[in-house]
């Protein structure tokens, strides 16, 4: 039976959860190496502003004017065409776009993975800390409980005190005027306040 209790207060002390949850320090997260992707962020984030918008608009603003408005001899896209260069240079910046966007994504959801991943692992950590802490609680009430057994409290000694007056109240029976002056105190002491 010594050897069951002992293994089952091993098993309330110890932490559950995968082994060492609790010891293990997170690392900090390592800035990136990775220029071609801090670049890919870069761009994806600036085309994302009303800024670049305004400023793409006043390029093809200027462009169109300088096509339309400048002498012939400094024109170098057609208007009679349709700006086909103003169009094709659109055309490679949005195609060049797209894929920096993607890959600006895909880091976004890379990092997103690691940091769910993160999260869960701490959920697990603090779940293991608070039933960890709960079994300590209830080891702590159930030592309580055993010490109080045999705790002398204040109501315990008045009920004892009752009782024993009772008992000499019965052996002195035959002398109750000489013991009713002298209990006085000792029975007031042993009824509650």
């Amino acid at each position: 039976m010594a050897r069951a209790s002992r293994a089952s207060r091993a098993n309330l002390e110890d932490p559950r959860g995968r082994g060492g949850v609790l010891t293990r320090t997170p690392r900090a997260p390592q800035p990136s190496r990775d220029r071609f992707g801090r670049f890919t962020e870069w761009i994806a984030r600036a085309m994302g502003t009303p800024a670049f918008l305004l400023i793409l608009s006043l390029f093809c603003v200027a462009w169109i004017s300088w096509n339309t408005l400048a002498p012939d001899a400094w024109r170098f896209d057609s208007q009679t065409y349709g700006f086909t260069v103003l169009t094709l240079v659109l055309s490679l910046q949005a195609s060049y776009a797209a894929p920096l966007i993607l890959l600006a994504q895909n880091r976004q959801d890379d990092r997103d993975r690691v940091q769910i991943e993160q999260d869960r692992q701490r959920a697990e950590r603090n779940l293991a800390d608070t039933e960890y802490l709960a079994r300590e609680v209830v080891a702590l009430r159930m030592a309580l409980t055993h010490v109080s057994d045999q705790v002398v409290t204040r109501d315990v000694l008045r009920q004892e005190l009752k009782a024993l007056l009772e008992h000499l109240d019965e052996h002195a029976g035959d002398r109750p005027g000489e013991r009713g002056a002298e209990a006085s105190p000792a029975r007031a002491a042993a009824e509650p306040a």
